[in-house]
């Protein structure tokens, strides 16, 4: 799960380099935090939050094949 928002976030990034994701588990379900410079951070969120929901659904789809729960943060 963690490769997937990876590969998309800096799929949408002008500065590649600079996205991170930590994941964390805790209480069955996977945390991830996506970190990404400032400039980039309206892409990634996209227009009304279309990108990020979108980034969220595909999260959620691919924790369910997995048996688990899976959450975004963009920090």
């Amino acid at each position: 799960m963690r490769e997937l928002v990876e590969y998309i976030a800096k799929s949408l990034a002008t500065k590649p380099d600079e996205v991170k994701v930590t994941e964390i588990s805790e209480d069955g379900k996977v945390i991830l935090r996506l970190q990404v410079a400032d400039d980039d951070k309206g892409k990634i969120i996209g227009r009304e939050g279309r990108v990020a929901q979108a980034m969220r659904v595909l999260l959620r789809v691919a924790a369910v094949k997995q048996g688990t729960r899976a959450i975004l943060e963009i920090v």
